[in-house]
């Protein structure tokens, strides 16, 4: 899974870089995606997650077990693609 956020879903968009002459050439607006580690109490161990600036908002505000349901409810990851650090 390349350019997509585990958490929230997010991926790039194709749009237009438009010149001063007004001519369009197509162009790709990427995701703000980082490789993240997380502490996942549940399950006693480090978690590894590719997630945009807006899921690590995400994780903040609900939760790191809360947000890992959602996504896998959602169908934006699953759990053979978290990967485990220890």
């Amino acid at each position: 899974m390349s350019k997509v956020c585990q958490i929230t879903g997010k991926k790039a968009m194709v749009g237009n870089n438009v010149s001063h002459s007004k001519r369009r050439t197509k162009r790709t607006f990427d995701v703000n995606l980082f490789t993240k580690k997380f502490y996942y109490v549940e399950q006693d161990c480090w978690i590894s997650l590719k997630i945009s600036a807006a899921g690590l908002r995400l994780i903040n505000k609900v939760g790191l077990d809360a947000a890992l349901r959602k996504a896998v409810a959602n169908g934006f990851c699953d759990w053979k693609d978290i990967k485990v650090i220890g």
